[in-house]
């Protein structure tokens, strides 16, 4: 049992290993879902030129956007721009390289990543400034342009329970991108909300196998919201 046991200490002991020009996948999706604490360990340890992959990055002064704010990041794979001026002040002065992926590409992109296809064939984005660049093909009829899987050097996951042996849950909206992203590292990291003893966990209810994942850490979290809205009263 103490073989299969994942967890580390620290964040900084969760992260250890991590260099400048490495391409990081980050699962969440705005801020529902982000791994905190690993994003605050990376702004300390000013690690820079990284490939950062993710949904989005943040908000200004939160999540991947403290990243930002520090130019740790060379180029952000991301859908969309979101509520970061900072994020679309970089990317329209080109200080920051950007390609923005369909979100359902980007998804699949990683989710083949960790399940080792290399590449793959979507209508998504043909005859658009998606497609440049872009091989593609005829099924059928209808044209399809490949898109490659993508592996990362590290992946930073938040998961709502985990176990010793890394087995995870997910909550809610928090299932956005974490579960991709926890299988294409080439080292994960999760950042757990509450680690319990193994067999705590419902097998039925595990929505990342311990295998995927090769650290563990304990986190604590603000969870800030990204936008409130509310109905006429």
């Amino acid at each position: 049992m103490a073989g299969l046991d994942k967890r580390v200490a620290s964040h900084e002991q969760a992260l250890e290993g991590i260099t400048h020009e490495m391409r990081i996948i980050a699962g969440g999706f705005g801020l529902c879902g982000i791994p905190e604490g690993l994003i605050a360990e990376l702004v300390r340890r000013e690690v820079r030129d990284l490939e950062l992959v993710s949904n989005n990055c943040g908000v200004d002064d939160f999540g991947l956007g403290l990243l930002l704010q520090n130019r740790q990041i060379r180029k952000m794979v991301a859908s969309y721009v979101g509520e970061n001026a900072l994020f679309e002040q970089l990317m329209m002065s080109g200080e920051l390289e950007v390609e923005l992926v369909p979100q359902g590409t980007l998804a699949e992109r990683i989710r083949a990543g960790g399940a080792g296809i290399p590449a793959f064939y979507t209508a998504t984005g043909v005859g658009t400034p998606v497609a440049e660049g872009k091989p593609s093909e005829h099924f059928e009829g209808r044209e399809y342009l490949l898109e490659r899987g993508i592996v990362a050097d590290f992946a930073l996951v938040r998961a709502w329970k985990a176990d010793w042996q890394g087995n995870c849950i997910y909550r809610h909206t928090a299932m956005n991108f974490n579960p991709l992203a926890a299988m294409a590292g080439k080292i994960t990291v999760v950042e757990a909300e509450e680690i319990v003893e193994p067999g705590s966990l419902p097998p039925s209810q595990i929505h990342t196998p311990g295998i995927f994942v090769d650290r563990l850490v304990q986190g604590q979290f603000e969870k800030r919201i990204e936008k409130r809205t509310f109905r006429p009263s």
